[in-house]
């Protein structure tokens, strides 16, 4: 009988533990989603320090992504990155990188003056871009139409010099 009541009081503990962890993930989870606003967030950029908010770019569509120097991923998608903001030159498109390397501009710049890339880089003072975004890791990138609503949200690197994404992008511009 002890045995019994004992073990009912573990079961009721671990409910009671699981409870809590399943709250505390709830409020863990990514505000950005798909179909919803977008977070405002303010970064600031490696090129002239100024402030940018996501607000300002209203009218625009937007391609935010979080990345990182030390990410393999992030580096195979830089190319792509890079080709894709050429071709987007004169549209209503801002890419948004955001660079949250603990190095900061230095680690940033060093970086692309020994890989020769070069991407509009922004820093995440204080990670709060990436908590508002929900940040599970790099890279991340979200599509932003020109309503601010993310429309999609990318976990991993892409080819985004497919025609598929172009294609996409022009699609949110019109």
């Amino acid at each position: 009988m002890m045995q019994r009541i004992l073990c009912l009081f573990m079961a009721g503990m671990l409910l009671a533990i699981s409870a809590c962890s399943k709250s505390e993930q709830a409020r863990s989870l990514p505000v950005a989603a798909e179909n919803s606003p977008a977070p405002e967030i303010s970064v600031v950029s490696i090129a002239d320090g100024s402030a940018l908010k996501l607000s300002d770019l209203k009218g625009k569509v937007v391609l935010l992504n979080f990345w990182a120097t030390w990410c393999p991923p992030c580096r195979e998608e830089i190319p792509s990155m890079m080709k894709l903001q050429k071709a987007m030159t004169g549209k209503p498109f801002q890419m948004v990188a955001v660079s949250v390397d603990e190095g900061g501009k230095s680690a940033v710049e060093a970086f692309f003056k020994q890989s020769g890339f070069l991407l509009p880089t922004y820093l995440d003072q204080g990670a709060k871009s990436a908590k508002a975004y929900g940040l599970t890791g790099v890279p991340e990138s979200f599509i932003i139409n020109k309503q601010g609503i993310v429309v999609k949200k990318i976990i991993g690197g892409l080819a985004w010099d497919s025609p598929d994404v172009a294609s996409f992008l022009e699609g949110l511009m019109k």
